[in-house]
Parts: structure tokens; sequence; C-alpha cells
């Protein structure tokens, strides 16, 4: 694994009201962390937007998280939702979906495992070799032009 996953979920035929009720969404992206084994670093920040299209309104959210961030997009006119679950550690997508059923009434489901960062150096020593390594690289590169 690399940096860590991030569960993408497209939810549909969920309620309408649910998917207008700000303190709703308040309350599972309050929940959500300590439902799936992460840290809520912050209380949720939630908000009724607007889009271009009038149809496109709804309610959007996101908890910033020690491991990285839970986001939710509510299009109640369209009773779908778009929820992204971003971490650096291993968690239980399932029981996140479970709580968006439970939560929004979801229909059905279409959902995305991402494996982020493939790369990312999780080995501090060595990734103090590797900066190391590209400052040096530098440096010679500097001094190759002047």
């Amino acid at each position: 694994m690399g940096f860590g996953p991030h569960l993408v979920l497209d939810g549909y035929g969920c309620e309408y009201d649910r998917l207008t009720d700000l303190s709703l969404i308040y309350r599972f992206l309050d929940e959500c962390p300590n439902q799936i084994g992460m840290t809520k670093i912050m209380p949720p920040y939630v908000f009724k937007y607007t889009g271009a299209n009038p149809k496109d309104w709804g309610v959007s959210g996101f908890v910033l998280i020690a491991e990285s961030h839970i986001s939710i997009h509510t299009f109640p006119e369209k009773n779908y939702i778009s929820l992204d679950i971003f971490s650096c550690k291993e968690f239980d997508p399932q029981e996140a979906v479970r709580l968006a059923e439970e939560m929004f009434g979801m229909q059905r489901y279409e959902h995305q495992m991402l494996s982020r960062g493939h790369d990312f150096p999780h080995d501090l020593i060595r990734s103090a070799q590797i900066v190391e390594t590209e400052r040096l690289q530098f440096t010679d590169t500097q001094r190759q032009v002047v």
C-alpha cells in the first residue's frame, strides 16, 4: 500500500428530506470518523450551495481527520450523494457505506477503492536519504551552470 486508501462513493435513490437536512449531514460527518476508526481534528463544516443550474443545489460538508478528510456533496433534486473518504491508514469501507445507507436512505450505490501515493516514502530514514541525494544533485547542477 502507498500513502493510503480513498473511498469514492456515489449514492442513488437517497431520500430528498435527508439530503437537505444540514443537521443530519453534520451528524454524519461528526459520527463517521469514530465509526471507521479515524480521529476527527475539527468540527464538521456544512453549508447549502446553489449551482449555476438551479437543479444542482444541495448541501456540502467536510471534516478534517488526523488521517486526511471526509467530504460529502448532496444533490436533492437528483436524490444523489457523492462521498469521499481519504485516509493515510486502512479503514472499513463497508462500515462507511453502511452508515451512508442508513443515514441517507440510499437505494443503490457505486463505489471504488483507490490506493493513493504508491511511491509515498513511509521510511523516514530512507526519505531523508532521498532528500539529501536530491539536494546534492541540485547543488552539483548549480555548480555546473555557474
